[in-house]
Order: C-alpha cells, then structure tokens, then sequence
C-alpha cells in the first residue's frame, strides 16, 4: 500500500496523509485526520520516513511499562483491547519494582519510537525520567503514581466506602479494615472506610485499622470486636480465614467479612468470601483509550475512571454475632458408634453375626450438637476425648458440621468412648457403653469453658457423664440466662439439686420407669418430674409419639409417620430440634411436633449424625405435610 493509494482511499492529497502520518497536523481538521488516521491503521501502511527512523512518525506502537507484571494481567488484557481495536499495537515492559530497570526500559521505548506509553512509575523518583518522553514527542499516560496530579487510579477509596456500608446495612456498628503496610491501595480503602463510618455517626478509631502483618488485634476477634471487616487485599482475607478456622469462629455466624478482589482467578482459591471485583479489565481499558486520544489528538476532557462496584455475592455476610438466636451449648458424651446390623437383637447364650456394620462418630453430646448446628444454629460442644485416632474422627465431624469444639479436650489417660450399638431389622436397637474419656469430665472442665454459655440460650445435658460435670453445666447455664434441657440415661435416681435447675425435662418412657417405679401412668410421672423441680416435662413413647406437660400444653403429640430403620437417635433428634425451634420463637407445642418430624427422619436412615435432618429439608417437608406449623 502506497501513500497514493492510501490518499485516493480517504479523498484528500498525498501532502496531507504525509502531514498527518508525521505528526506535523496542526492546521488539519480532526475530522480528516481520523479518516486517514483510520484507512492508514486499516491498511498497516508504514511511510518511507518511518522506515528511515524519523523520530516523528507515526509508528501505531505503544508501550506499556509497568512497575511489575504481577496482578496485572486483566489490566493488560484491557489495554490490549482497547489498542487492537483502535489499530495499535503494545510493547510491554516489566521494571520489577527496580529503578534502574525502569529507566533501562524507558531508553528502549524511546528507541522504538513508540506513539505513546501507559506508564506505571516504580516510585516518586520515577517521574524525573519523563523528559526522555516529552524530547521524543512521546505521549504518555500515568497511572498508580501518587505524585503525578494527571495520574489514573481505580477508586479504591469508593470501594472501601462501599464495603463499609455493605456491613452497616447489614447492622454492624463494629467494623474494622484489614489493611497492607506500604500499600496505596490500603490507604485508599481505609479512607474510604473513615468516610462512610463518618456519614453514618459511627465514630473511628485506629483500632479500626487492622493490619495483616501484625496479630496483635486477633484477641478482639474472640470477643467479637469487630462483629465485620472489610479486607483491602484477598490474600489477607485468606490469612484471615485460615486464622479463623483454628479458633473454630466461623464466617459468617461469628464474623462477617468483605474482600477487595483481584481478578477471577481467586474465585478458584476461595469461593466463601463477599468481595467487590477489582476493574482491571476495565481500568487497562479506560487508560489505553485516554492514551490513544491524545496520539490521535482528539483528547476529550479531562475525566477520572469511574464503574460501579457491585458485591459478587454475600455468602460471608450477614447480621451481627448478637443479634443471632441465642446459642446452644452441648454438655455430654463424646463416643465412637460401633453399629452392627442384625436380624435379632443379642440373648443370653446365643450367639448373632451380621455381614454390616459402621464406625462413625457418636454419644449424645455429639448427636445433639451436630444436629442443632445442621438446623442453623450456632453450637459449642464441651466433653472429653481421649488421645487416639478415635478423638480426630470426633474433632472432624465437628469442624465439618460447623460446631464449636473449643470445650472438647484430650485425655491422655484415656480413651475415647465407644458405642456397640446392635441394630435389629425393626429398627429396635442395644446399646453397650464403654465410657472412656467421657468418665472423667470434672466440673472444673466445665467452669473452665465458662465462656461458651455466655450469650446461650439452651443448654443441652445428659448423664452419659459425672453428675457433678452436669450440675455445674446447669448451674452456669442457668447464671447467664440460659434453660436447661436434660436427658437422663440409665439412672435409676436424680439429684433434687440437679432437678431444680431443670427447665425442660425429656426422658424415654423406660427412663422414666426406671426414675418413678412405683406411679404406673405416664401423666402421673410426668407430674412426679414437676414436684421434683423440672419446669416441663416431655415423656418420648417411642412410636406412639410422646407426653407434654408445660404451663402452656399439656397432652399428647403423635410421631411422625415414617418407617423405622434405626432407632438409636430418635431422642438425640428431638431434643435438638426442640431446643432449635424453641430459640427461635416456636411455642413449646409447635416446637415438639416439629422435633417429631425431625426424629421421624433421624430414624428412618441408617446411623445417627448422617441421619440428622437439615433445617431447609425438615421446612420443606413440613411444609407439605403441615404448613400451618411453621407459621409463629
């Protein structure tokens, strides 16, 4: 393509394509210069005086010169756009956060004759080097500079303004930016945080400021000082979590937590986190399109990178740790479930086999926790494991059903606890009890974890453990305005003392034989239990459902019309379920016909904690067979 041909395409004379290739213009109107400019970038035509290295041709090529090429790919990706669309093409240099390699990669620029450059300065020396462009005509568009007024930046200080405001509306009034030493991205957001909190009366202190680097404001966190944190940096919120994960807190039931991200590829690295996308795609863009507009001499005015942060999603969000229902503390045994399937439960002098058994973690303090916590509430578990590979499984299938087991300790002088559990074909079940580590809960063991009662709401017991240990459960509870709920197991008497701090009392029907041997009806044990000190007294009956006598109800409930597999936690189910829906308003006759459903499902599937029924399952079930019982 010669300069004739690229004159008759565009319909003016050889002496003005000439003109505008070479930059000598001035007198053109820009309407005839972006037509040439355009059929000239189309045809990849290159004048003879560009070939003959005269410094004042045009040569379509920018550069991009970047402080470093770490986390800036979307940037270039959008850069690079933004020039092929327009006809150019990109050079791009990576000074490694080094001077000298900076002012190397400036020389070469220069050399190259490019039209302009997307510049990146490696520090406030940096922008000293510039007259290398402006002798050579160069345009050059700034970004990330602090001393540069003309520089570009993404509004980092309207996404920690964003992030501030996303956790107030969610009720947080406790908040705090986890920030980065040395960052201008830090200093950006945490302003923008200051901001936000300033509108919204919420006075700041530098507390606020958290820094990754340090640990120091980590003992905040334990009591829930800040309640939500905006993090300036993804990487920091990872640390974050992970720090999280070994106090057992859990995002978001015990923090919210906002993250700034980078690009897509960290939604690989850590999908549970709310976060504002980082525009870098857009930003690389935005520069690239203000740099080719003062080549082509059609600057427009002046104006600053704007988009609109959206939130990518709010799974780490939602109200402030206080404002939660109330929460469940489990005090109780701690086994290994040994389940073996047989056609006929054990008698004495035979002998049964089975080809089907399962080993997974178990006792009533665990089966309780894990399924209050599946039902959604926040749950702390005390007990006593031994120091073997048994008491990993337990630890595990805590952290996995999201219950807190900083109450559940090591013995090392024993070990943990086990369950025979023979299952008949009707579901019918034997249970034998090696007690282990559970044996040697002490009251000081419980007074030791005095902090998981506090903002409790239900305290659930039974005597698979020392008495003593349960009393004092009871009688801290009970301190911070928490109900007990007891399950007794294989007792043939009661401590009145213990009694007397009983709110909710729930034995089997055999249990309460075996407590009140000489009154032969259930109603009358049931008033036995009250004269004794238990406030409420639920007698479970198996399939024929269970009794309740409460201040508000008195009468009997069915069961839940499901085929019965295994039986062994039918009562573990109930309880939790009752204590669940209690805490969150149901009265107690709608609470025991919910926690029917929920030990109807425990007992139509194999074992006990993968039978425990979620919340969105048992509502939905509930729904369709009873919708009017979910309503308060």
């Amino acid at each position: 393509m010669t300069i004739k041909e690229i004159a008759r395409l565009a319909g003016v004379s050889i002496s003005t394509v000439s003109k505008i290739v070479n930059n000598k213009d001035s007198n053109i109107s820009p309407e005839t210069r972006n037509r040439v400019l355009k059929i000239v970038k189309d045809y990849h035509y290159t004048p003879y005086s560009g070939v003959k290295n005269n410094p004042e041709s045009k040569t379509f090529v920018f550069g991009l010169l970047l402080k470093s090429l770490r986390k800036t790919g979307k940037f270039i990706d959008g850069a690079l756009a933004a020039a092929q669309k327009s006809g150019y093409s990109i050079l791009i240099y990576d000074s490694m956060e080094n001077w000298e390699n900076e002012l190397k990669n400036i020389a070469s620029l220069c050399k190259n004759h490019v039209d302009g450059v997307i510049w990146e300065p490696v520090n406030k020396d940096s922008l000293e080097n510039r007259h290398y462009f402006e002798e050579q005509g160069i345009e050059v568009c700034c970004f990330n500079s602090r001393e540069d007024p003309h520089s570009y930046s993404i509004d980092f200080t309207a996404m920690g303004y964003h992030g501030a405001k996303t956790l107030i509306q969610y009720g947080h009034t406790k908040l705090g930016c986890l920030t980065k030493r040395d960052s201008l991205r830090s200093e950006m957001v945490l302003d923008g945080f200051k901001r936000c909190l300033f509108d919204h009366s919420i006075p700041y202190s530098s507390s606020m400021s958290l820094p990754v680097e340090s640990q120091d404001w980590y003992s905040g966190i334990l009591t829930h000082t800040p309640t939500g944190i905006v993090s300036t940096h993804y990487a920091s919120a990872l640390t974050l979590m992970e720090h999280l994960s070994k106090l057992r807190f859990h995002v978001p039931s015990d923090l919210s937590l906002i993250s700034l991200k980078d690009d897509a590829r960290e939604t690989v690295a850590f999908p549970g986190i709310s976060s504002f996308r980082i525009p870098y795609y857009e930003f690389g863009n935005f520069v690239c399109k203000r740099l080719i507009e003062k080549c082509e001499k059609r600057e427009e005015e002046a104006c600053a990178f704007h988009v609109d942060f959206s939130l990518e999603n709010t799974v780490s969000l939602d109200s402030p740790f206080a404002s939660h229902a109330k929460k469940i503390v489990v005090v109780g045994s701690l086994n290994i479930d040994v389940n073996l399937n047989v056609d006929e439960l054990p008698q004495p002098g035979r002998t049964v086999s089975t080809s089907r058994h399962s080993v997974i973690p178990g006792g009533k303090g665990a089966n309780q926790a894990v399924g209050a916590a599946k039902l959604g509430n926040e749950v702390s578990l005390i007990g006593r494991v031994g120091n073997d590979y048994d008491s990993s499984m337990i630890y595990t299938c805590m952290e996995e059903n999201r219950v807190d087991a900083q109450g559940v300790k090591r013995d090392a002088q024993a070990e943990t606890g086990k369950a025979y559990i023979h299952v008949q074909n009707d579901g019918e079940s034997m249970i034998t009890i090696l007690t282990g580590a559970n044996q040697n809960l002490m009251p000081e063991d419980i007074t030791s974890c005095e902090r998981a009662f506090e903002h409790s709401g239900y305290c659930l017991l039974q005597t698979e453990v020392p008495e003593s240990a349960v009393e004092t459960a009871a009688a801290l509870a009970k301190k911070y305005g928490a109900k007990n709920i007891l399950k007794p197991a294989a007792m043939k008497a009661i401590s009145p003392s213990l009694m007397k701090l009983t709110d909710i009392f729930v034995p089997n029907q055999k249990e309460a034989e075996l407590l009140c041997p000489d009154i032969p009806d259930v109603e009358g044990k049931a008033d036995e239990f009250i004269r004794q000190g238990a406030k409420t007294v639920i007698i479970t009956l198996g399939h024929c459902g269970c009794y309740v006598k409460d201040s508000s109800f008195q009468g009997y409930l069915p069961a839940s019309p499901f085929p019965s597999v295994d039986t062994t936690g039918a009562a573990d189910a109930f309880i939790a379920a009752l204590a669940a829906y209690l805490s969150s308003g149901y009265s107690m006759e709608a609470s025991a016909r919910i926690a029917a459903y929920a030990a109807g499902f425990c007992v139509s599937r194999q074992g006990v904690i993968p039978a425990l029924i979620d919340r969105n399952s048992l509502e939905t079930y509930i729904s369709r067979m009873e919708p009017k019982l979910l309503s308060r």
